[in-house]
């Protein structure tokens, strides 16, 4: 664990944190969700398995989980590929991929893309939602959860010698499944040894975060040390948010380029646009919050790839920071989100 300490950790083995250039903290390149397919509304039972081509693109990117195909992000790897190149291209450095167990997670495509393209890649370690959770990883003890993080950080992931260099996302529902209580003091227990960097996707409700981090925080984790995800759907007070982000936890956009009608997956919640998150943002910075800001687009079904009309992983560098410029934010500001703040939350302790 000494050699850790210090560096960051990729699919390809440990690099000095200045090597990390501009980096994402939060995106998918070979995950299924299929599990999360939802039933089109009525009478449009047979999109779920229409083609992929232009005319279909505006039905898919307002009910992406309600085709089947699309949720196979994992059947693109070429195209993916070819996105990372372009991430390369115009200044990207990094990405963090969140796909753990239970959602299909590959480290050996992880690791041939960042070879064949250059880009960082980190994988994450642990386990999603429970829904997702095998008999065996609820019947697991706290003890064992805790072992086989610890292993797949120190000696590599799904019996391979790929070693991940995040514990995360781990998945947490609302209400919180038992099996996703243990999954996190499991996490707790393994960041104390290994000092090392943790990312939660919680609940769809806007008093999961706070729950999460009691949990956390009785277990022994380093708040400091962790990512709340999915702010941009989950706490959308703004007194609210500002009282979490008094905890202390890194505070992630990470659905930059998903603008929705309606979010499938708790429909009383209106997500924000692209400007309305630069906004959010903004707040936390003159509140005092710079520190804990990070940003991601969280790509996980086909629809937001550019083979198919969508953003791609370069939608940030090449669309939001400018929009970001034009709305005050210095460029100090910017690198400190998408550079300073990822290289601190990585590096092993």
């Amino acid at each position: 664990m000494q050699e850790l300490s210090g560096k960051v950790q990729t699919v390809r083995g440990l690099i000095d944190p200045g090597q990390m250039g501009r980096t994402l903290t939060h995106e998918h390149l070979t995950m299924s969700f299929a599990f999360c397919y939802s039933p089109p509304p009525r009478g449009q039972e047979a999109c779920s398995e229409m083609p992929m081509v232009m005319k279909n693109l505006y039905w898919l990117k307002q009910h992406p989980y309600s085709h089947r195909g699309n949720l196979l992000l994992n059947e693109e790897i070429k195209a993916v590929k070819e996105e990372l190149v372009h991430f390369k291209e115009v200044g990207g450095g990094t990405m963090v991929e969140n796909t753990t167990t239970g959602i299909f997670r590959d480290v050996k495509t992880l690791q041939r893309l960042s070879q064949e393209t250059g880009v960082h890649i980190i994988s994450g370690a642990g386990f999603y939602v429970g829904e997702t959770h095998s008999c065996v990883t609820r019947n697991t003890t706290v003890e064992k959860l805790t072992d086989i993080l610890v292993n797949e950080v120190l000696h590599g992931a799904d019996g391979t010698d790929i070693k991940c260099g995040v514990i995360g996302e781990i998945g947490c529902s609302w209400p919180m499944m038992e099996s996703e209580r243990k999954v996190l003091q499991a996490t707790a227990a393994a960041q104390i040894q290994l000092g090392c960097p943790v990312i939660i996707h919680p609940g769809r409700n806007s008093d999961s975060p706070f729950h999460i981090v009691r949990i956390l925080q009785e277990a022994g984790a380093d708040i400091s040390k962790t990512v709340m995800s999915h702010l941009d759907r989950t706490i959308l007070e703004q007194h609210k948010l500002l009282e979490f982000a008094k905890l202390g936890s890194y505070l992630e956009y990470d659905l930059f380029g998903t603008e929705m009608l309606n979010y499938p997956f708790c429909p009383e919640v209106d997500l924000p646009c692209d400007i309305e998150r630069i906004h959010c943002i903004r707040l936390l910075l003159e509140e005092g919050y710079g520190d804990n800001v990070l940003m991601a687009h969280d790509i996980h079904t086909k629809n937001r790839l550019t083979k198919y009309g969508g953003h791609g992983y370069s939608h940030i560098l090449t669309n939001i920071v400018p929009e970001m410029k034009k709305r005050g934010l210095s460029q100090p500001a910017i690198d400190k989100i998408l550079v300073d703040n990822p290289k601190r939350w990585l590096t092993f302790k």
